[in-house]
């Protein structure tokens, strides 16, 4: 199958810090499913866009973004037959352009959203810059100094809370795809029963839904690590880095990369009157998305800090 002119015929659209990578790798290992090389080129969030965020370390978004319409189609000129051809960008959602982008190229996509409680994914996202050295500020400081952050330009992973207000981004995608074309899926579903989340989304892309993958790994944990000057070395930009992805092949690098993350990384708590405060100021919200998606979210509701 020529790979020129091919496009996605699904989407993981987000949310960012809910398992999105995970998906990714897994949705990567079964044969009939092709996964672009790239994830998160953000195309349908930034098409045609010249991206210049200006928070600290901003600049590694452009380095996998994909603007141009050819570029992005390069991303599946491998395809060879596979019936699923996806790509995982988790910024689909949260993008005020997205829906109408993707509507406009790929009417007939299928979309798979999946949608943490958004306390603890503004706090995993906290955490994912503050691992990689970008944060200084506390998560009460960080949550404080938002607006001004977005204000001045800095990208959409710095918007903890705000990337959380999930009723609106879904309802985008509601208001442009028929529902059958989109499916909502729980963070707590993947952690509860990996296998039979897997399998769900497998029937829906119409691909063997008896494939098992190997879901030991858990991608792109975010945490602090326990030894500062290891993390500065394995996890920040620096030439021993560079030198290992010159080297070793990219799914063999990306592996040995979570095991250690896993031995390295702690998570911290969220203190627990901040917690309580930004869980709060999501309530009304989740109830409106509760009826939107037609799931129980009261677990959400009476949330306690992972």
């Amino acid at each position: 199958m020529g790979g020129e002119m091919t496009l996605p015929n699904f989407l993981v659209v987000g949310a960012a810090k809910s398992g999105t990578t995970a998906l990714y790798h897994y949705l990567k290992q079964h044969p009939q499913v092709y996964m672009g090389p790239t994830k998160e080129t953000n195309f349908f969030a930034f098409e045609g866009q010249n991206i210049h965020f200006k928070g600290p370390g901003d600049e590694k978004i452009s380095e996998t973004a994909i603007t141009d319409l050819e570029a992005y189609k390069e991303q599946f000129a491998g395809v060879c037959g596979e019936g699923a051809i996806g790509e995982a960008s988790p910024w689909y959602l949260y993008s005020a352009r997205s829906a109408e982008n993707i509507h406009r190229h790929i009417p007939d996509a299928k979309l798979i959203i999946v949608l943490r409680n958004p306390a603890e994914r503004a706090f995993s996202s906290y955490l994912h810059v503050a691992r990689d050295g970008r944060e200084h500020l506390t998560f009460k400081e960080g949550l404080l100094a938002e607006e001004e952050r977005i204000e001045q330009g800095w990208e959409f992973i710095w918007h903890y809370q705000r990337t959380g207000f999930y009723a609106a981004q879904v309802g985008r995608f509601f208001d442009v795809f028929p529902r059958e074309q989109v499916r909502v899926y729980l963070y707590d579903d993947l952690l509860a029963n990996p296998m039979g989340f897997l399998k769900d989304i497998y029937v829906f892309l119409g691909v063997d839904p008896d494939f098992v993958v190997d879901t030991s790994l858990r991608p792109n944990a975010t945490g602090i690590p326990k030894n500062r000057l290891l993390g500065k070395l394995l996890l920040q930009p620096n030439p021993l880095r560079s030198a290992m992805k010159a080297l070793v092949p990219g799914e063999v690098r990306y592996g040995l990369s979570q095991r250690l993350n896993q031995r390295l990384l702690e998570k911290p708590r969220p203190d627990r009157e901040t917690y309580a405060e930004l869980l709060q100021s999501y309530k009304k919200d989740i109830r409106a998305l509760q009826d939107l998606i037609g799931r129980d979210l009261s677990v959400w509701i009476a949330g306690q800090p992972l």
